[in-house]
């Protein structure tokens, strides 16, 4: 057993890695570093029990220096990310949840549009095929990065430390600990040191748990939007506009008023319901949809500091709840595959040769690599997008 590990070791770090990990094997490095977890207080009996015949998941090590890099659009981002399956499961989980998601909205002010739009990209909803299809024991995982992996060492035998705090305090067990590849886990994919000190105990159990029910993942985020980001209560995040030709982005926050007098108008054409609030403007792509967006957005940006993610959080939220698509069309775009229509590219790219790992809806990392594959089979750009150009391709046309 220990050669096949100091091989996949090998293959995946190259020579001079790999005598730093034949130096050390592994069961000898699980047990030289208990004394490092004991003294964040896990207890022996926990640390025999989680890591005693443990195998360290050495597949990660591809995972963390191949992460697949796909060059996507604006447009092409958020159709992604906004999809038919998505919109259909957020509206099913608002109505399943709508207790849970007023409660929230009392105790923090954060909208359940934001708590949904969050839920839904982080872990589209908690739902349990992409847990199985697409997470992995977070232990294993976390292991052997602690263990083989020289960059960030440091990083990955806390957060290893972390894991097993967790299980510990009885939040959670080995078993029910899945998540990405780096040890993301939960509702809301949050690292185990998030959990310990950003979450809590919001059911009222005892215990912070990140899977399960979703209470304490969304109580949990919702705390966070208003300590860390300063979130407004009774405030929305933006709205879609319409600009007059030449009028630029800005990072001038005026009110929603003065902006209206300025020539900048909603796009649905409603009128801005708090017009003395304040916004700044913003046009992600020239001659695309152009916003006002109001502190809220840079409020829920702190959770990921990417623009693009944030926008797809609150579109999300906001399509959920019964909200249009963007009014104005990027350039160059395409409306996003209905839900049957991207099972539709599944199954044909599967019978093609280009296994999706299912036909469900969701685009995963499977799909997306399927796509890219098809693409560059086909002479086409391989932006691993599968979207309408792809599906008439697969029908032949």
């Amino acid at each position: 057993m220990q050669a096949a590990l100091s091989g996949a070791a090998a293959l995946a770090f190259g020579g001079s890695v790999f005598a730093q990990v034949a130096s050390q094997p592994f069961a000898q490095w699980v047990e030289a570093f208990r004394a490092r977890a004991r003294a964040k207080g896990v207890s022996d009996a926990t640390y025999t029990r989680v890591m005693g015949d443990i195998k360290p998941d050495t597949s990660v090590y591809a995972q963390d220096r191949n992460q697949p890099e796909f060059k996507e659009q604006l447009w092409q981002y958020l159709n992604r990310r906004v999809s038919d399956w998505r919109i259909i499961t957020g509206k099913e989980r608002a109505k399943e949840y709508a207790g849970l998601l007023g409660r929230i909205e009392k105790d923090f002010g954060v909208e359940r549009g934001v708590i949904l739009g969050l839920w839904g990209i982080e872990s589209t909803f908690g739902d349990p095929v992409v847990q199985q299809n697409h997470m992995r024991p977070v232990i294993p995982a976390l292991a052997a990065l602690a263990w083989g992996e020289p960059r960030r060492r440091a990083y990955w035998e806390a957060e290893l430390i972390n894991a097993l705090v967790i299980i510990e305090k009885g939040w959670s067990t080995p078993a029910e600990m899945v998540g990405s590849w780096a040890g993301a886990m939960g509702h809301t994919q949050w690292m185990p040191e998030m959990w310990l000190t950003l979450g809590f105990d919001y059911d009222g159990d005892g215990r912070v748990n990140p899977f399960g029910k979703p209470d304490d993942a969304l109580g949990s985020s919702a705390r966070f939007l208003v300590q860390r980001g300063k979130y407004r209560r009774g405030e929305h995040w933006g709205y879609e506009v319409r600009v007059p030709a030449g009028m630029h982005e800005s990072d001038t926050s005026r009110s929603y008023e003065a902006w209206q007098k300025a020539g900048v108008a909603r796009a649905d054409g409603e009128a801005f319901p708090q017009p003395t609030l304040s916004a700044k403007l913003w046009v992600p792509v020239p001659s695309g949809p152009a916003f006002l967006l109001g502190p809220n957005f840079n409020a829920i940006k702190s959770y990921n500091p990417s623009t693009s993610y944030t926008l797809a959080i609150v579109h999300l939220g906001d399509r959920v709840l019964g909200g249009g698509p963007f009014v104005q069309k990027f350039p160059g775009s395409e409306r996003a595959l209905t839900l049957a229509e991207v099972q539709e590219v599944q199954r044909l790219l599967t019978a093609a040769g280009f296994d999706t790992e299912g036909a469900d809806g969701r685009v995963g990392n499977a799909t997306t690599a399927a796509v890219a594959n098809f693409q560059r089979k086909n002479g086409m750009p391989a932006d691993g997008y599968a979207g309408l150009k792809v599906l008439a391709k697969l029908r032949g046309g």
